[in-house]
């Protein structure tokens, strides 16, 4: 039997009731709260939209509002400044923009494990890493995996320099590694099911957390005054969030509807795909053993050395002011599978 705690629509709502005294409060003691995100919303994001839609938030005290997001950088950026209240953001680059100023800490990590993964063609030669020397890798100039692609090399043993790297937009990954212009690309897990369908058998891929190197993924940032200022709202809305991706685990449907029923052009089916691949980045040990969405320190510590070894760290800082678990409830916890 799994010792887990897992919430259904209707038990986290009973839940949210009972931590608040019952009914949800009247419209003027709402507090305004703003959610910016990463980046356009999918099916990561569908937890917000369904606890929204279902009241929760409100009855939390809070009146949600979810900005679409222009990349982990702008949301720490904005989070940092004080411009957002909250917001969704990669780890290493939230540590990174903590580094230059951003007054941020994490809440709730919703990637414990990284997304980052290599995907080629199969029919290029290509079997894995070892043979990416002398092969063209196309992504954004700005994109992580760039960034930390000497880590990479050296985990795997192959020189840094070994590769050419070719600027590919997000949207022309997948057309430039079929047309042969790139031989190698870079992507997150979450849209593995498409490029399997499109490829088939002659898809290449090696996950980054594979080969050793999982830093954490995206995760629920504050701003580090308002936190202070407003503890209960923060608690309320971590809560509450927590309780809406155990609700989307147990039951994915209700949540796939409220993200579509708030955000247009999206294909459903990707979207189901894409979740089932995000509850696997939800799941380590530390989100099954201790709560849903709980930082280990030790991991969040080597993130930050590896923040400091292939990053610029302009002001170093004690990790510990970087996150907290406080706000989390630990009778919410990751399915172990």
């Amino acid at each position: 039997m799994k010792s887990v705690t897992v919430f259904t629509a209707v038990t986290a709502a009973v839940v949210v009731a009972a931590t608040l005294g019952g009914a949800p409060r009247p419209a003027a003691a709402l507090e305004d709260v703003d959610l910016v995100l990463n980046w356009v919303p999918t099916a990561d994001h569908s937890p917000y939209y369904y606890a929204r839609a279902q009241g929760w938030y409100e009855a939390a005290g809070i009146d949600l509002a979810i900005e679409t997001g222009k990349g982990s950088g702008v949301s720490a950026q904005r989070v940092g400044a004080g411009v957002s209240d909250f917001g969704i953001a990669d780890m290493a680059t939230a540590l990174l923009a903590k580094s230059k100023g951003a007054n941020l800490t994490a809440l709730m990590v919703i990637y414990a494990n990284s997304p980052q993964g290599f995907y080629w063609l199969k029919s290029t030669g290509i079997n894995g890493p070892a043979d990416f020397p002398g092969h063209k890798i196309g992504n954004p100039p700005s994109d992580a995996s760039r960034v930390m692609w000497p880590a990479f090399a050296q985990k795997v043993g192959i020189a840094p320099d070994a590769v050419s790297f070719v600027n590919v937009s997000p949207q022309a990954k997948m057309a430039s590694l079929k047309s042969g212009a790139i031989d190698v690309t870079t992507d997150f897990y979450n849209e593995h099911d498409l490029k399997v369908r499109q490829f088939g058998d002659d898809l290449g891929f090696v996950a980054w957390r594979d080969v050793g190197i999982n830093p954490y993924g995206n995760a629920i940032i504050v701003n580090a005054d308002y936190m202070a200022k407003n503890p209960a709202v923060v608690k309320a809305f971590t809560e509450v969030s927590q309780k809406a991706f155990a609700a989307c685990v147990a039951d994915v449907d209700p949540c796939l509807k409220a993200l579509l029923d708030a955000a247009s052009g999206l294909d459903e089916a990707n979207q189901r795909d894409q979740w089932m691949r995000v509850k696997e980045l939800m799941r380590d040990p530390t989100t099954t053993g201790v709560a849903l969405g709980a930082f280990d320190d030790a991991r969040l510590r080597a993130d930050y050395e590896m923040v400091k070894t292939y990053f610029e760290i302009e002001q170093p800082f004690d990790i510990e002011t970087a996150y907290t678990n406080d706000y989390l409830s630990t009778d919410i916890k990751m399915p172990a599978e």
